[in-house]
């Protein structure tokens, strides 16, 4: 029994330091392997196998795109305005070998080179150009983190300045002066509302004054037009009465000839069709001289009549 035993432990033990010898390396991660204390290699995923003994897995490094959120940092400002910024950095490791004997601790590190790199930035920016100018100061850190890390195995992609804190005091300026810039934002608006009021109100009225003349002269033209039609009308009705009293004159005079009267009852009857055709309306009647030549005859056998 005693060496059955012996071999059974033998092989459990042989059985686990084989299976610490298997490692298998999940999706975006990285095994630093080291023999005796020094770089082997750097497994990638999948399974691998190492010597047993001789071999050590040195830093398991993690492929993905990392966040670090770090704590406020004091600046101070080109016009010694003291300030606390806190930052935040994405960063990838693209070298798992630089990253594991780069840097002893590439968090504080980079902890370190962001506090730096922000306090050379801001030095040069006044207040009011640190907060307007969040974008500058993003790039020229990325690109300053960016190339400070590369022996390192790190690629920085983003810096973003999360939080600018200025003093209390200079907080109450701030809010003071916004609030003023509302005020008066707030009373240009205001009074621009008045001005395009009064605009539209007078664009209103002209636009009134516009149509109401249109309508006059519309109404006006219509009176006259209404007067010309009427007086066109009373002129073909004047003309078609004399028309027809002429008509129904030379209806009679005509019946007379017929009847046999000589030449001087006709020229008796067109002198009473004209004085019947003028009936005091007719300005100028034009008599053929034949029957003025008869009048002056009726004019004189009146006036011996009257003598006897």
């Amino acid at each position: 029994m005693g060496p059955i035993i012996g071999i059974l432990i033998v092989a459990i033990v042989l059985l686990l330091v084989l299976s610490s010898c298997v490692k298998i390396v999940p999706q975006a991660n990285a095994v630093i392997v080291e023999r005796l204390g020094a770089y082997l290699a750097t497994w990638p995923v999948g399974l691998h196998v190492k010597m047993p003994f001789i071999d050590r897995v040195a830093k398991r490094v993690i492929l993905k795109e990392q966040v670090v959120d770090f704590p406020p940092q004091p600046v101070i400002t080109k016009d010694n305005v003291t300030m606390k910024i806190d930052t935040v950095v994405f960063f990838q490791i693209t070298d798992p070998k630089l990253y594991t004997y780069g840097v002893e601790n590439p968090i504080m590190a980079i902890e370190n080179l962001t506090a730096t790199t922000l306090r050379n930035i801001i030095g040069d920016l006044e207040l009011d150009q640190t907060l307007t100018s969040r974008e500058t100061i993003n790039t020229k850190m990325r690109a300053a983190l960016d190339v400070a890390t590369d022996p390192w195995g790190i690629k920085v992609n983003r810096v973003e300045l999360k939080n600018i804190i200025p003093p209390a005091a200079i907080q109450d300026a701030m809010e003071k002066q916004m609030k003023a810039e509302r005020e008066r934002r707030e009373s240009i608006l205001r009074a621009e509302g008045e001005k395009r009021s009064t605009i539209l109100v007078a664009e209103g009225k002209k636009q009134s004054a516009i149509l109401d003349a249109e309508a006059d002269k519309e109404s006006a033209i219509l009176r006259a037009e209404a007067e010309k039609e009427k007086r066109i009308r009373e002129a073909e009705g004047q003309a078609e009465a004399i028309l027809k009293i002429q008509q129904a004159t030379a209806e009679g005079i005509r019946f007379i000839k017929d009847a046999g009267a000589d030449d001087a009852v006709l020229q008796l009857k067109s002198l009473e069709a004209f004085a019947k055709a003028a009936d005091g309306k007719a300005t100028k009647i034009i008599i053929p001289s034949d029957i003025q030549g008869l009048a002056g005859l009726v004019r004189s056998v009146a006036e011996v009549a009257k003598e006897d």
